[in-house]
């Protein structure tokens, strides 16, 4: 029995029917009518100064790592403007496109090799300063708060994403930067900290490396001490972000419990097949990472753990019912959820062109580029009647959760209670 998680044949390189991956995935490709069209003078990005805050300079790290953060009025603000206001901005304003969260791809090659990622190509250049100017501007005029830099590994050139977080935190974005933590240097921390991140999504899968799974905490133990310490200075907050295989999750436990240990918060994925077929994975074939249907009982043994770990506490990306939905998930029941791709979330690839989510990166279907969206309802509904069944976004889940007014109003009832301090557990 084929399961949504599980190993697929030669025969079924993608999870979506072929109907519409033939729609998506058109052999012939992106034609230079479909590209950004290269300007008359390239832009460039300013030159970051470091330190741009000399003041934080002096500041002492934590000796122990206290039970509850003090927030700011400038932080509250920041994460205010980069996700509230343009939430509201969203609801108020015509039309369909109207960005909350973008994903900045400057990376499409990185340093490692997990088995189960198909997420970059290292034959591909990375962005350059022009998209990634002309891609920040845009965004910016679209009411665009939140920009995730993404990859493959984005810190492959740290010198150019210190110049894009520089740039991005001037314009008011709240930035988020997704790792493998091999490049995240002590120095490189510092930089991006002082430029304003405003939070590290540290990529580990396993406490020592293991088959196929080289995101691994113990080789980057160093940079990771430095990181969560380096926080209360700067301003960012940390998170583990973790993909439950068949072969790591006495690890996925373990990694629980260090993130707890070190007051931050952690986020799970189920492992995936590809939704489309990139033409470049390697791993489809006997893969030691796919979940097997003499899986899940451990999956879902596993799945109970967390949940009563995210009651009791534990900070989770993840709402209780987005961990419940692993179990259909992987047994290939999980149903509509609103997703709001090309609504409230882009994607922009290194050449400057969009997609509406992560997952369609390898599509060639023309959704424009930087500067002309060409995102249409009825397009976007008719694929997702197709591949919501087949998905499992964390962050997209996350964004379609909270689109709803009443949930908002709740939340915010409850953090303005709180005093702006932060909550334990999920949105949820």
């Amino acid at each position: 029995m084929e399961t949504q998680t599980g190993k697929t044949t030669a025969h079924q390189s993608f999870r979506v029917d072929v109907q519409l991956h033939d729609l998506l995935v058109n052999k012939s490709g992106r034609g230079p009518q479909n590209l950004l069209p290269a300007p008359a003078e390239p832009q460039t990005l300013p030159e970051p100064v470091f330190p741009a805050h000399p003041e934080l300079q002096s500041l002492a790290d934590p000796e122990v790592f206290p039970d509850k953060r003090a927030w700011p009025a400038p932080l509250v603000y920041r994460a205010m403007r980069g996700w509230l206001f343009p939430y509201l901005r969203s609801r108020v304003m015509p039309g369909i496109f109207h960005p909350i969260i973008a994903y900045l791809f400057t990376e499409w090659k990185c340093n490692l090799d997990c088995h189960y990622c198909w997420a970059f190509d290292n034959n591909v250049k990375g962005m350059t300063e022009d998209v990634a100017r002309r891609s920040i501007d845009w965004l910016h005029d679209n009411g665009c708060r939140v920009l995730a830099l993404m990859g493959g590994e984005p810190l492959l050139r740290p010198q150019f994403v210190h110049k894009v977080v520089y740039y991005a935190a001037k314009k008011g974005f709240w930035i988020y930067v997704p790792t493998n933590g091999r490049l995240l240097r002590p120095d490189v921390i510092d930089r991006l900290g002082d430029a304003g991140v405003a939070t590290f999504n540290l990529a580990v899968d396993t406490v020592d490396e293991k088959p196929g799974l080289p995101k691994a905490l113990n080789p980057i133990r160093k940079h990771f001490d430095h990181l969560v310490r380096r926080q209360y200075r700067y301003g960012y907050t940390v998170f583990f972000n973790m993909n439950i295989c068949r072969n790591n999750m006495d690890d996925i436990r373990e990694l629980t419990e260090i993130a707890r240990e070190h007051r931050i918060a952690t986020d799970y994925h189920i492992n995936e097949t590809p939704m489309i077929q990139p033409e470049h994975f390697a791993h489809l074939d006997d893969n030691v990472t796919y979940i097997h249907q003499e899986d899940w009982p451990a999956v879902d043994e596993l799945v109970d753990w967390l949940i009563e770990k995210n009651r009791s506490g534990y900070k989770m990306v993840n709402s209780v019912q987005r961990l419940n939905e692993m179990r259909e998930f992987m047994r290939g029941k999980l149903q509509e959820w609103n997703c709001r791709a090309g609504h409230n979330n882009v994607i922009i690839r290194v050449d400057g062109t969009l997609a509406p989510c992560f997952p369609m990166y390898s599509a060639t279907y023309d959704w424009g580029v930087v500067g002309r969206h060409r995102f249409e309802t009825k397009q976007l509904e008719e694929m997702k009647d197709g591949c919501q069944p087949h998905c499992f976004s964390t962050l997209n889940h996350n964004l379609a959760y909270c689109y709803d007014a009443m949930r908002v109003v709740r939340w915010m009832g409850k953090q303005a209670m709180r005093g702006f301090q932060g909550a334990s557990g999920s949105f949820s």
